[in-house]
């Protein structure tokens, strides 16, 4: 196992942990999912993704803890390494039930308190099919593996994201990242799996479909060592002009789709 290994397995480890220390017996399960349990975890670019469930509602003492459980985790075991955890602790009859009382979303942007939930549709497949068991129970016979129809939708709003927000890129590392999430979505479509963001990238120049070959091979050369090229001067400059290819490569999803919505 690598240094860098190590420290990510310590690093859900501690936190569920932390976890526990607040919500004792009531922390029934916390499972990883995402980039990690594809093994494609990318420092610098990639989450930790976990979604933890309470066998109750959460109390507000328990939410307000929970909260700024990645801070304090960050400030008391020096590790920035928190901050790249993503996901919720929700009551797991409220997620059956897709109504909620409180839930704590730890997210890119921040973390709030909420009363409300989304869980798409990949990431149930994803939690489902590769999900890993951090700790507690399994669970996952009380949820349902989302359907080819319900992926092939899942596809097409994201198609619509695309669409809307794509149009032109900025110096973020994710600009090229549209690149990969429309290999993901057309792999999906043909193949009603998912896989991972480098292996999806991959697939797609094998199967030359990308009508930007070239961007798509230098996202994968970012993507496969991402803190080697996000502050380079030329990435920045080279990212801020992706709007187009990948409005293109989306041409090619939109063809896709109009097939699937013909046998639907």
């Amino acid at each position: 196992m690598t240094e860098k290994n190590t420290e990510l397995k310590n690093c859900i480890t501690r936190f569920t942990d932390s976890l526990h220390s607040v919500l004792g017996e009531k922390l029934l399960s916390v499972y990883l999912y995402g980039s990690v349990t594809l093994r494609d975890y990318k420092d610098g670019w990639s989450d930790i993704d976990l979604i933890c469930f309470s066998r109750g509602p959460l109390m507000p003492a328990e939410a307000d803890i929970l909260l700024s459980l990645r801070q304090t985790l960050v400030e008391s075991e020096e590790s920035l390494l928190f901050r790249k955890i993503e996901g919720a602790v929700v009551c797991v009859d409220e997620f059956l039930n897709n109504k909620y009382s409180r839930v704590v979303y730890w997210g890119t942007s921040g973390q709030r308190i909420t009363d409300k939930y989304s869980f798409d549709v990949f990431s149930m497949f994803e939690l489902m099919k590769y999900g890993e068991i951090v700790c507690g129970e399994d669970i996952r016979n009380r949820f349902a593996c989302p359907t080819y129809y319900e992926l092939a939708d899942g596809v097409k709003q994201h198609y619509e994201t695309i669409r809307k927000y794509a149009k032109t890129t900025n110096e973020s590392i994710y600009s090229c990242g549209w690149l990969l999430d429309i290999s993901r979505c057309l792999y999906t479509l043909k193949y009603g799996e998912i896989i991972s963001k480098t292996d999806a990238g991959k697939w797609a120049l094998d199967e030359g479909i990308c009508p930007c070959v070239d961007d798509l091979e230098r996202t994968l050369i970012i993507r496969n060592d991402p803190n080697e090229y996000i502050d380079l001067p030329e990435t920045k400059q080279w990212l801020c002009t992706r709007g187009q290819s990948v409005q293109y490569f989306a041409d090619v999803l939109e063809k896709e789709l109009m097939k699937i919505n013909k046998t639907f």
